[in-house]
């Protein structure tokens, strides 16, 4: 999805081990920025993520909720406008190898649309919790965003303006 960032909040698996961690993530200016950038936002006013990740099973669950205010471009009107985004996150991580793991065997895959989903396998042992939030802010984002208000007016020309409209003319009496 594109550069990588200079955001990054990462968490290693082992940090789970005396119980949950409970963080706020805010970037800076410059880490807004490149976040808005990257998700095709004219700016990112302000972010903050508010994220527990806790123990599960051999990996960890990751909850918390989304603040935002971006700032997008009207598709009506193209005006700048700012919105609110809230957002929540509730991911479960596993180390790759576990045996909780989402296999692809190569098989039939049944989607069950109301079961939790499969949980994400890490690269490494490190939980990319700034990548999380990324993600999950994107999923927010109005990929047809617009302002309130914006109407869009169309007015039907009054004549015909086909090739065939001009013939017509040529065979109409005159008054």
């Amino acid at each position: 999805m594109g550069a990588a960032l200079s955001w990054d909040a990462p968490l290693k698996l082992h940090e789970l081990s005396r119980g949950p961690v409970r963080l706020t993530l805010e970037p800076d200016a410059e880490q807004r920025a490149a976040i808005a950038k990257r998700l095709g936002l004219k700016s990112l006013p302000s972010l903050k993520a508010e994220v527990t990740v806790k123990p599960w099973l051999d990996g960890a669950e990751l909850t918390g909720k989304i603040d935002a205010i971006v700032e997008q471009v009207c598709g009506v009107s193209l005006d700048p406008f700012e919105q609110p985004l809230r957002g929540e996150i509730d991911v479960r991580v596993v180390p790759a190898g576990s045996p909780h793991a989402a296999t692809s065997d190569g098989g039939e895959l049944a989607l069950d649309p109301d079961a939790p989903d499969a949980p994400d396998v890490l690269d490494g042992d490190a939980i990319d919790l700034a990548g999380y939030v990324i993600e999950h802010l994107a999923l927010e984002v109005d990929p047809f965003p617009r302002k309130p208000g914006a109407t869009f007016d169309y007015d039907a020309p009054e004549e015909e303006t086909s090739p065939f409209a001009a013939l017509k003319k040529l065979t109409e009496p005159k008054a």
